[in-house]
């Protein structure tokens, strides 16, 4: 294992509930759903195992590979990561993951770490939040955050600790050639590791967040750590480029924290974070709107494409907001129904912010559709607090006050990570559960199924081949698929009814918030247990 010299963020409330495993696992047969709210949503299987998983990938192997066949057929494999590591699941039934393999916590676990312990039961691998993975040469990057293993934003790697942490941050490169043995190809150690992705067909890493440490605020990271790239050209040898940071001056022109990338159709590599989100090219040759010249663009020098922040009635702020992550649709995978998404006009963008409990979602917190119009010029890159660009609201959603959601508004209520499938958006609320809402009409998205057990804890919802699959603090891994009415109700342009929140729930909901409190680091964007 190779490791470099040294050079939210979202931490939902937890509610530790047991979870019954499913008793029976015939292909595609549902089960009952568990104690809570469900419509238009089929209930498939739970995998307990990976409770506090925070994200789900994919990849596709020949059968021989998984199970020493002949077979030519394909074998989809599933990679769940959370605070227990990485474990891998055949999906040969889809509806019924079998587990395969694990790299466990222990061995992410570096030199100097605290040992876990009764009393330092925190002392777990952290976060990786939105996993990607190399499909070519079937790996995956799992980003090492700095409060990994009981560390801190707040100091610097190695310093003198009163947890004992080493507060590294970095990304593991883990080889899933064998899914069946998953293991550590290499550790690179980053200024940055809240979250990697791949750009440039994943022979480089863009590596964000979280808030910076005392000294990177000093020197000019302001208000959080920007991305830091890495070539992967060699995956045992990955090299991070530490001293070229990307991604600078987000914030009307002061650094701020860059949280997570998703790369679109086209290449484009939109960042979100404090203050927008904003979109690059890392490849090809293009016009750079802020020089005017035309020239190459790479992942150490990428060339602005557009994006911007959010106005202040759509997130409380006047800041922009702290866009969580984004997704751009572009071309014929892009939602029906509305000329702009085919064309990529429109973005489609989490605010993670959890604001006073009183709020619960409804003035920040939310998911929302703006309009890229008039940001193809570097406007969001000019942009200055006495002269701010912001983008153009086109249409919102949140839990607040409608039919299913919570009538006394408390704590863990924020738009976290989503996903897309043609015009449907399967999205993770914490405790509101996973919402499922057609986009069809930008202006009005409505919910057409939901997903809230009384111990949901969800952060994540990803669509994989007609299967859902969500990370769910509480309940580790539940596979549902929706039901075709779901699609008749966006037809139909009209909410699904869900019933009020029951008092199980909202008791589970009231006592999980009085044990966890606002990060200062990030200005109340991420929860922190209190000790």
């Amino acid at each position: 294992m190779r490791r470099s010299v040294p050079a939210l963020c979202a931490l939902g409330a937890s509610m530790l509930v047991a979870v019954a495993p499913a008793s029976a696992k015939k292909q595609d047969e549902t089960l009952p759903p568990p104690p809570g709210a469900t419509k238009n949503v089929e209930y498939l299987d739970n995998l307990p195992e990976a409770a506090n998983a925070t994200a789900i990938n994919f990849l596709e192997f020949r059968a021989r590979d998984v199970y020493d066949t002949r077979s030519r057929k394909k074998v989809d494999v599933m990679l769940v990561t959370g605070r227990f590591g990485l474990k891998t699941y055949s999906l040969k039934d889809r509806a019924h993951p079998e587990p395969l393999g694990a790299v466990t916590m222990e061995q992410l676990r570096l030199p100097g770490d605290p040992p876990a312990s009764v009393s330092n039961p925190q002392s777990t691998f952290w976060q990786n939040e939105d996993m990607d993975v190399d499909s070519k040469r079937k790996l995956a990057m799992l980003s090492r955050d700095p409060r990994a293993y009981r560390g801190s934003t707040s100091r610097d790697p190695y310093s003198p600790d009163p947890n004992g942490a080493i507060n590294v941050a970095g990304v593991y490169v883990i080889d899933v050639n064998d899914p069946r043995s998953p293991s550590i190809r290499a550790f690179e150690q980053l200024p940055t590791g809240h979250t990697t992705t791949c750009v440039n067909d994943c022979r480089y890493l863009w590596t964000g967040g979280p808030a910076s440490t005392t000294t990177q605020a000093a020197a000019g990271w302001t208000f959080g750590r920007p991305i830091i790239v890495t070539d992967l050209t060699n995956p045992s040898n990955p090299i991070g480029h530490t001293l070229d940071p990307v991604d600078l001056f987000r914030r009307d022109g002061v650094t701020a924290y860059s949280h997570d990338v998703d790369v679109d159709a086209m290449g484009i590599a939109w960042v979100s974070g404090d203050g927008g989100t904003r979109g690059y090219w890392t490849e090809g040759r293009h016009r750079d709107p802020l020089s005017g010249e035309v020239r190459w663009a790479t992942p150490l020098d990428p060339i602005p494409y557009g994006g911007g922040g959010m106005t202040a009635d759509i997130v409380g702020d006047e800041d922009g907001g702290f866009e969580h992550n984004a997704i751009r649709p572009v071309g014929n995978d892009a939602p029906k129904g509305d000329k702009r998404y085919k064309a990529g006009e429109l973005l489609l963008s989490t605010e993670e912010d959890f604001g006073p409990a009183a709020e619960a979602c409804s003035k920040r917190g939310q998911f929302a559709i703006s309009s890229l119009e008039g940001s193809f010029n570097g406007e969001s890159w000019k942009s200055t607090p006495a002269n701010k660009f912001r983008l153009k609201n086109v249409g919102t959603w949140n839990p607040f006050q409608k039919e299913g959601s919570r009538p006394t508004p408390t704590g863990s209520c924020s738009a976290h990570y989503f996903d897309l499938d043609g015009s449907i958006v399967s999205y993770a609320w914490y405790a509101e559960g996973t919402r499922f809402l057609d986009i069809s009409d930008p202006e009005n998205p409505v919910q057409v199924a939901y997903w809230r057990p009384d111990d949901t804890n969800v952060w994540a919802a990803e669509n994989h081949k007609g299967y859902i699959y969500t990370s769910d603090a509480n309940r580790g891994v539940d596979v549902l698929r929706l039901k075709t009415k779901a699609k008749a109700a966006g037809r139909r342009g009209r909410e699904v009814v869900a019933p009020a929140m029951s008092k199980q729930q909202l008791a589970r909901v009231a006592a999980a918030s009085k044990r966890w409190k606002a990060d200062p680091a990030t200005a109340g964007l991420c929860l922190l247990q209190v000790s």
